[in-house]
Parts: structure tokens; C-alpha cells; sequence
């Protein structure tokens, strides 16, 4: 009987219709996962995020000028200056770099002796902008021993200036963690020995990072005591390459350091183009939706007779409406598995010059669930549309 209900149903299906549908809904599909996997598998490349360090973020400081040095401008940041900054629509929040207020001395172990001895510094970041284990951050006087993130260049400078012209061993940076560091710290009137050992690497930092209660116990202890006021800021950002950063940083004479505001607005432009192109992959699926949607209802309109005449002889709406909710099912599934496998075969075209970059590339999962989502929300919709349709047919017969 099924059978018979979908040979009476089937006969005005217009295959070319239905082909057109697929074939659109197909290319806008693909665009969608395309662009979406592509932005996923390029990000890594323009971000270039610390493994220590919050993303979205700046570093800025006042920009030297000779005319400033000469007048004693020390290019601190004020209150006012930090409240203003947090003012921005496009700050999350400000964070204050703590500068030590103490004399160091650092040596630096290599075997049984000492490879580097020399004066040092600290500066201090809000705990919340690092990301790093916990177990191996912090401070505590009841095990006085001080984790640093130094910058890679102190390393470069070590391997290959002083190690190359001293006969000294060049250190990775596994083993340059592993090695036992020493501070002395002295001023006001006290003197102190402390442990020390590297947990991170910075590539932007041109520092040398500690936990601020550390810096906060040590200026207390070993400190003049004179208030501080930041010469660095960091900055969290919500939207990082948005012209009015920049904009803002010009007018108020602040430099970025490193190369992020260029880094920011590549991504932030690729943010844009992907999101165009989504965008035009979801129009194309809307319409096609819409050509399927009318398909149907045309479809139903020539089978408004036998529609009729199957709800008098006791069929449900649900048992009529079924047979084209498979269809559509099956006509979407097919849709989508192709989609992926389009998306998949565009993606190997282009990983070779991602790989360029030592980017292993991104997961498809997320790729594949937006996937499924959009035709699942096609699906509904039309499965809606199906049983609307013919409910509207049962109440007149009604």
C-alpha cells in the first residue's frame, strides 16, 4: 500500500527541479565549510599567540621623542591615561607592567659552574593575562623560588653571541629550563639570595616576566618605596585589528610593540573575507532552500486531487506528508555528505602551502557540525513546510 501511495504521488516530481536545487544548495554548502575550514586551518599563521600569554593583546608604551628625553619625560602612563584606555569600546581591560625597584644579580648554571653572571631586572604582568600551569607560577616565602618567562632573543644572544665567542655550550630551550638560576636581590639596606628556573619563552616580550606578588613582596622588602606609575600597558582587545585601535594609538602618540598591530589587522581582514564569503554561501543555501520550497509546494499543488482523495479514504497527514519529508531527508543527506567531501578535497589543494608555514592545520569536526546544522535547519525547515501544507489540505476536507 505504501508503495502504492508513492507511485500516485511521485508522478508530477520534476527531477530537474529537484537536480537544480541540489546542485545549488551543493555549491553554497561547499562555500560555507570551505571558508570556514580554511579560516580555522589559517588562523594559527596571522596569530602567532605566546603559549604563555593571553591572546588579543597589545603592548604599548609613549613613544621617545628627543625633545621629550630632553625635558625628562619619562613616558609614564597615568591613571587618567589607563582610565581612558579601559573607556575604549575595543578594551577588555588594561594590565600594568610592575617594574622592580631593586638591584639584581643573576648567574646562570651550567654543570658544575656558572656560565652567565650578571646584572639583571624584573618586570611583573596581572596573573590573569598569563597563561600557564599553575603549579609552576606563582610565589610563596615558605619556598622562595622565582619562576621567570624570559624573551627568546636572551637565549639567541647567549647561543650565538656569548657561548660562540666563549667556548661555551649552546643550550636549548628544554634545557635552559631544566638549568638552576640564582638572584641576589639587594637595596634598602637588605641582601638576599633566591632560586630561580625558566617556564616560559617570550617572542614579543623583549622581558623579564615574574609574578606580581613576587615583585609586590620584593619592592615592598628590597624597594625605595616611591610610587610607581607603568611605562608599558597591556592591553586585552576585543576586536583586534579594528582600524579605531590604531587610530587611537596615533592620536595619543602610543607605539606597539613588535609586529602585532600588523599581525592583528591580517587577521582582522581575514576575519572579514571568510565572514564575506560565508556569508555568500548562506545566501546561496538560503535560495536554494527557497527553490526547493517551491518545488514542493508546486509539487503538491498538481497532487492537490490525490492528496485529497488519500486523506477521505483515512490516510493521516502524517502518512501522505511522509513520503516527501524522505525525499527532502535523503535529497539533504545527499547534499550534505557531498558538500564535505568537496570541502575536503578544496582543503588538500591548499594544505601544502599552509604547511609552508609549519601549520599542521586545523580539525574538520567543527567544519562538519556547521554542516550539519545548516542542513539540519534546511531539513526543518522544510519538513515544516511539508506538513503545513498538507494539514492545510485535511482541514478543508474536514
Amino acid at each position: 500500500m505504501k508503495d502504492i501511495i508513492w507511485k500516485l504521488l511521485r508522478q508530477h516530481i520534476s527531477k530537474s527541479q529537484l537536480i537544480g536545487f541540489a546542485i545549488a544548495n551543493l555549491i553554497g554548502l561547499t562555500i560555507v565549510l570551505l571558508a570556514v575550514q580554511f579560516y580555522r586551518d589559517v588562523r594559527p599563521v596571522f596569530n602567532d599567540e605566546e603559549s604563555f600569554i593571553s591572546k588579543d593583546y597589545l603592548i604599548i608604551t609613549r613613544a621617545v621623542t628627543g625633545a621629550g628625553a630632553m625635558m625628562g619625560n619619562n613616558g609614564e602612563f597615568s591613571d587618567a591615561d589607563i582610565q581612558d584606555l579601559e573607556n575604549q569600546p575595543w578594551c577588555r581591560q588594561v594590565g600594568r607592567f610592575l617594574n622592580s625597584d631593586f638591584a639584581i644579580d643573576a648567574q646562570l648554571g651550567v654543570g658544575s659552574g656558572h656560565a652567565m653572571h650578571t646584572q639583571f631586572f624584573f618586570e611583573a604582568i596581572p596573573d590573569e593575562f598569563i597563561d600557564i600551569d599553575p603549579n609552576a607560577w606563582g610565589f610563596s616565602l615558605e619556598k622562595p623560588e622565582v619562576p621567570v618567562v624570559i624573551s627568546r632573543d636572551y637565549l639567541s644572544l647567549y647561543n650565538f653571541g656569548f657561548a660562540a665567542t666563549q667556548g661555551m655550550p649552546k643550550i636549548s630551550e628544554g634545557q635552559a629550563e631544566m638549568l638552576p638560576l640564582e638572584f641576589t636581590l639587594s637595596g634598602n639596606g637588605q641582601r638576599k639570595v633566591m632560586s630561580g628556573h625558566i617556564v616560559g619563552f617570550s617572542n614579543r616580550l623583549n622581558t623579564v616576566i615574574v609574578p606580581q606578588e613576587f615583585m609586590e613582596w620584593a619592592n615592598g622588602y628590597f624597594g625605595s618605596g616611591a610610587t610607581q606609575h607603568p611605562q608599558r600597558l597591556i592591553v586585552e582587545v576585543n576586536k583586534p585589528g579594528d582600524v579605531k585601535i590604531e587610530e587611537y594609538m596615533d592620536q595619543h602618540n602610543y607605539e606597539v610593540a613588535g609586529d602585532k598591530m600588523s599581525s592583528s589587522k591580517a587577521n582582522y581582514f581575514l576575519t572579514v573575507i571568510s565572514g564575506i564569503v560565508i556569508a555568500v554561501g548562506v545566501i546561496i543555501s538560503l535560495l536554494s532552500f527557497f527553490v526547493l520550497m517551491l518545488s514542493i509546494y508546486l509539487l503538491l499543488q498538481k497532487n492537490t486531487r490525490k492528496l485529497q482523495d488519500l486523506l477521505l479514504l483515512g490516510y493521516s497527514p502524517n502518512q501522505v506528508s511522509r513520503h516527501y519529508i524522505l525525499l527532502v531527508v535523503a535529497l539533504n543527506a545527499a547534499v550534505l555528505v557531498l558538500a564535505i567531501i568537496l570541502m575536503l578535497i578544496g582543503r588538500m589543494a591548499y594544505m601544502d602551502m599552509i604547511h609552508a608555514f609549519g601549520i599542521s592545520g586545523a580539525g574538520i569536526w567543527v567544519s562538519i557540525l556547521v554542516g550539519i546544522l545548516i542542513m539540519g535547519a534546511i531539513t526543518a525547515g522544510n519538513i515544516h513546510a511539508i506538513r503545513q501544507k498538507v494539514n492545510s489540505l485535511w482541514l478543508l476536507e474536514k
